[in-house]
């Protein structure tokens, strides 16, 4: 009896390349990728760059509330029945998107069981992290939430060794983030800098001594505001 064909799909691959519903981006510094109120009609995935997602209020009020780095989906509401955009992305650098449109994300994931791994995959991931930044908000400083951030931001606790921040990341962002002002974070960047956590040279460098602080609640890092 014959055997029956190797699954050869790879959602690597499928997601590199141009194909139907499917079509690969390039986006400069600081071009919008979509805006809040557009419709929502497709899913993004990102090979390159980072995006920043940002919300604004019905007073205006504008406030950064994510990151999204390579190997990540944004987007994603379209699938859970959203007609239109809750937030705006911006690049913030160079960026290559592949945008996938509904239908083809639906098809996708119904036919192919190694994509449907990858996105729920991504998709539990991203839950926990949602998770542990309620929790952070709830019950830590605004001290400890700006050092929780910025060892994120460097890849601390991912496959590889941390990176510096390699993208410009201004201190307004970061506030909004962490949900406080500039001024307050402009006071910790100087006193971890001082302290030895970090250092500027161009880039924001992380260093382990801010892990360590972190984990095992050094009194450099204050428990309340």
């Amino acid at each position: 009896m014959p055997k029956a064909p190797k699954n050869t799909f790879d959602p690597k691959i499928f997601l590199a390349k141009v194909g139907d519903g499917k079509a690969i981006l390039q986006f400069d510094k600081n071009q919008v990728v979509f805006s809040q109120g557009d419709a929502a009609d497709a899913v993004f995935y990102i090979q390159k760059g980072k995006i920043k997602v940002l919300v604004v209020s019905e007073q205006g009020r504008e406030a950064v509330v994510g990151i999204m780095e390579p190997g990540q989906f944004f987007g994603e509401g379209c699938l859970n029945g959203h007609p239109l955009r809750i937030s705006t992305t911006v690049a913030m650098e160079q960026c290559v998107v592949t945008a996938i449109a509904k239908s083809a994300m639906l098809d996708a994931l119904k036919s192919e069981p190694k994509f449907s791994e990858l996105f729920m995959g991504y998709l539990l991931s991203r839950n926990s992290r949602i998770e542990e930044d309620l929790i952070d908000q709830l019950f830590n400083s605004s001290e400890k939430r700006l050092a929780r951030l910025l060892l994120l931001l460097a890849n601390f606790g991912k496959e590889g060794a941390p990176q510096p921040i390699a993208v410009q990341i201004s201190q307004e962002t970061l506030a909004e983030m962490i949900g406080t002002t500039r001024s307050r974070v402009s006071f910790f960047m100087n006193k971890f800098r001082k302290l030895g956590f970090i250092s500027y040279n161009g880039k924001i460098e992380v260093h382990n001594s801010l892990l360590n602080a972190v984990l095992y609640d050094k009194p450099e890092i204050v428990r309340d505001d």
